[in-house]
């Protein structure tokens, strides 16, 4: 079995720029402004911070540190063209970090660049439609069966190539244009191939459009709600679902004068990852239902306790907690391959796995 453990972290600054190398008439050739944010995930060694706990802080110190030299500046004056791969890739350099870095920088909520463990540059866009649907194949009483809508959200991955065109996020906008005509404020049950538009099928319907066009195309994920989606690469799919609790820890091995010695705590999200073969007739791989449903024993037993004070949890920071969910959801739920906790937004830590 592989396992991968990794911490992540993120830090915003806001800066001006221009894109001088984007066509005439683009209004990002003008000076303008965005609300940046630096997104790192980092391996790192398990004694690389002072106390159990203190790693994901350290991480994001590290990233602050470095996005403090491009807060509230003029981008220009530090690099000729600041797009979001050009920050990402700057950024990127300037951690000194030990093991393998993915670092990515969003200038909206809609759109950013990621330089991934390889040092390949992703580009993502963003878009969202209001949509009906039913699963017609689900057990009679289930509530999918039923006629709903939800506000979809697709996210699209490409890798950013040398000969790939300068206004790539304008060719990935035009490239959504006639899906979004056809999907938004529709029923996806009486669109050709999305009879049964679960966010499996809707992923892969999706994929199979882009890809013709897109041959740098890496994923497409589907948010179906603010808390359940699917990637899909081409070839496997992965669900999500993320579930929150309120708790308290103490980390008793941390420095004199660090707060987080004393007894304290978050409002953690926790994202359980997925992967199953997709099921013929359902067409799901998991029900989110009943991830949320197998996964309740454990959510009573984090939520609204001390977890440093749990059965075999000693020090309670996200990377023990993930080990400890694993340990108990193993049986029960053996789709399960990834778990990622933040105690606060975009900090954490996570644990993958592949058998």
């Amino acid at each position: 079995m592989t396992e991968k453990l990794f911490y992540f972290a993120n830090a915003s600054f806001h800066a001006a720029r221009q894109l001088p190398n984007l066509p005439d008439g683009h209004a990002a050739r003008r000076l303008h402004g965005h609300n940046f944010v630096a997104r790192v995930r980092a391996q790192l060694p398990t004694d690389c911070a002072q106390f159990a706990g203190a790693a994901t802080g350290q991480l994001n110190a590290a990233l602050t540190e470095q996005v403090a030299a491009l807060d509230y500046r003029n981008l220009n004056e530090i690099m000729p063209i600041p797009s979001d791969a050009a920050l990402a890739l700057w950024l990127r350099e300037r951690l000194a970090l030990p093991e393998s870095v993915q670092l990515g920088v969003e200038s909206t909520a809609d759109q950013g660049a990621v330089v991934n463990e390889a040092g390949e540059i992703e580009i993502w866009r963003r878009w969202r439609f209001e949509a009906a649907h039913r699963l017609p194949n689900v057990p009679a009483g289930h509530q999918c069966g039923r006629m709903h809508g939800h506000s979809f959200e697709v996210i699209v991955h490409a890798a950013l190539l040398p000969k790939t065109s300068v206004n790539f996020q304008q060719q990935l906008d035009a490239l959504w244009q006639p899906l979004y005509a056809e999907l938004h404020h529709a029923c996806l049950n009486e669109i050709s191939g999305l009879e049964n538009p679960t966010s499996e099928l809707l992923a892969q319907w999706l994929w199979q459009r882009f890809a013709p066009q897109l041959p740098t195309l890496r994923r497409v994920t589907v948010c179906e709600t603010a808390t359940a989606g699917c990637h899909f690469d081409g070839q496997q799919f992965r669900i999500w679902k993320e579930q929150r609790f309120e708790s308290a820890v103490q980390f008793p091995a941390a420095l004199a004068g660090d707060g987080r010695g004393r007894l304290h705590g978050h409002s953690y999200l926790l994202r359980l990852l997925l992967s199953a073969p997709l099921d013929a007739v359902l067409g799901w791989t998991v029900d989110y239902g009943d991830v949320k449903s197998l996964f309740m024993p454990i959510y009573r037993q984090l939520d609204h306790h001390q977890l440093d004070q749990l059965p075999q949890l000693v020090n309670a920071d996200p990377i023990e907690l993930a080990q400890w969910i694993r340990a108990k959801m193993a049986a029960v739920l053996p789709a399960l391959d990834g778990i990622e906790i933040e105690e606060t937004a975009g900090n954490g830590a996570g644990l993958w796995w592949v058998n």
